[in-house]
């Protein structure tokens, strides 16, 4: 963030969200709507009402830097033209360099399970179900040549699904003539590793083929992609001259289908599930998601506050953004029983305590820790802390702390969610932060230290209600089902024997 306009460089862009009176600056741009004080007016003179947003594209700088502002005469305004610019629909009919934004539709919230780029829902779907890099869903894909690319897709499976045996899919492919039958083949992989294999045995060509490929339950991850890859050799090759094979061809079709055996479950805390912002953005619109903030948050704790939100923005998608962000003392009590809680600040004024109260390392005043019945005081402690524990108020929510001793350790955290290849380091449930140099730069990954601990226990989490589960259990072990159920009655069976045996020798007796 920035201050006044000689802070910002010449290759920067600037954005201003605030009302006149919080944003003083907004009387020294060239807007094109007018003020009369603190007021923004229209057209006849008049201030807009407080409920109204407003958006406004300028520059600075002697003409070289592009300027946003989102405003209005009062809060509801600003959050109304912010609201505008995280709605894909409503982005769509915006034009010109104003923008007066009198009404912004509400966007339902999609289903939990609802994340666009990720595995369908459904356990059986098709190729053509699943979306290409652009947004478009697959057709039938050819490739030509022996050096023809892999059809590479995202196959990436959901933070919580939990694959179960026997688990498959049915590709279903077309090639041309010409190849060789002994070298050429058509295979699967999985993040670069080979499931399976078919070989393409006719040099007439052939259509329609089909072959089933098991797929094991640990090998769909959530950055997963699959490769399809044609390895199409030449039935003759010229000698002394280069390889002519553009006669060769291979189709995928869009009717490949997968039968994905699944359930969902995941164990919590962990923040390795923070790599897919699972359970932040579940929903994709993050509206089960709060960022609670210290009463008077330090300058650094409100950079954190954005670079986490950028985080789990760039971790989601949805068609609007409903994340909510509080000041402590502003925080509805219902949230702390209904969201995921992302606390931030330092130890002195930690919005949630009760994150040192619970097992495991917790920071204490006087810049001391605590770890079971061992207590030390660290000077000068300059490592950020993300802990991540069971909601106190939910057991089926988490809080997430991301905090430190002081400012500089808030830096450190900052950098981690900054920074990929920090970031997608986490694991555990606490990560202790330390650079090797106070002069270590914010994107130099090699000057910072991770310390990974798993302190808490974890609980089971699960989106599969009891007979679905049953249900589930039944079908993935069929094989044990049909001599469990003989064996049954079997021992029904003898028991009844014995029964009508006792029985008839009662009857006998008497």
């Amino acid at each position: 963030m920035v201050t006044s306009l000689s802070q910002i460089k010449p290759n920067e862009r600037l954005i201003v969200v605030g009302t006149p009176t919080d944003q003083p600056i907004l009387a020294t741009l060239d807007l094109p709507l007018s003020f009369r004080g603190k007021q923004i007016l229209d057209g006849k003179r008049q201030a807009f009402p407080g409920d109204v947003g407003l958006l406004m594209l300028t520059t600075a700088s002697d003409n070289r830097t592009p300027v946003l502002v989102a405003t209005g005469n009062g809060a509801p305004g600003v959050a109304k033209a912010v609201q505008f610019l995280t709605q894909a629909q409503d982005q769509q009919i915006g034009t010109g360099n104003v923008i007066v934004v009198n009404q912004v539709a509400t966007v339902p919230t999609p289903p939990t399970r609802q994340w666009p780029g990720y595995l369908p829902t459904q356990d059986q779907f098709k190729l053509s179900d699943l979306r290409t890099f652009d947004d478009k869903p697959y057709e039938d894909v050819s490739v030509r040549g022996s050096h023809a690319p892999a059809l590479e897709l995202d196959f990436r499976a959901l933070p919580d699904d939990l694959f179960l045996p026997s688990s498959a899919m049915t590709l279903n492919y077309s090639y041309g003539p010409q190849v060789n039958p002994l070298t050429s083949l058509v295979e699967v992989q999985i993040d670069s590793v080979p499931l399976a294999g078919s070989r393409l045995a006719s040099t007439d060509g052939a259509t329609q083929q089909s072959m089933r490929i098991e797929i094991p339950p640990d090998r769909i991850k959530p950055t997963s992609k699959m490769q399809i890859n044609f390895r199409l050799d030449p039935r003759e090759r010229r000698s002394c001259s280069r390889v002519t094979d553009q006669q060769l061809w291979g189709t995928i079709h869009a009717d490949t289908s997968f039968d994905l055996r699944r359930e969902h479950i995941a164990q919590i805390p962990d923040l390795k599930l923070m790599q897919s912002a699972f359970p932040f953005a579940e929903p994709q619109d993050l509206s089960s998601t709060a960022i609670v903030l210290p009463k008077k948050p330090a300058f650094k704790e409100v950079m954190l506050m954005l670079e986490v939100s950028e985080r789990l923005g760039r971790l989601s998608r949805a068609d609007a953004v409903q994340l909510n962000v509080f000041r402590v003392n502003n925080l509805p009590q219902e949230k702390r029983k209904t969201d995921h809680l992302i606390g931030i600040g330092t130890q002195a004024q930690f919005p949630f305590p009760e994150v040192f109260e619970a097992n495991g390392l917790a920071l204490n005043k006087l810049l001391s820790r605590k770890r079971g019945q061992s207590a030390v005081q660290t000077l000068p402690d300059t490592e950020g802390v993300i802990k991540e524990i069971i909601s106190p108020w939910n057991k089926d929510r988490v809080l997430l702390a991301l905090t430190a001793q002081t400012e500089t350790g808030i830096s450190q955290v900052q950098n981690l969610f900054n920074q990929d290849s920090l970031f997608y380091q986490l694991d555990g449930d606490t990560v202790l932060i330390s650079a090797n140099s106070s002069q270590s730069a914010p994107l130099a990954a090699q000057d910072y230290n991770l310390e990974f601990l798993r302190q808490s226990p974890q609980r089971e989490v699960s989106n599969t209600n009891r007979w679905e589960r049953l249900l589930i259990l039944m079908r993935s072990n069929w094989f044990v089902l049909a001599p469990g159920l003989i064996a049954a009655a079997l021992m029904l069976y003898g028991v009844m024997q014995l029964y009508l045996k006792k029985f008839t020798g009662q009857e006998h007796n008497g």
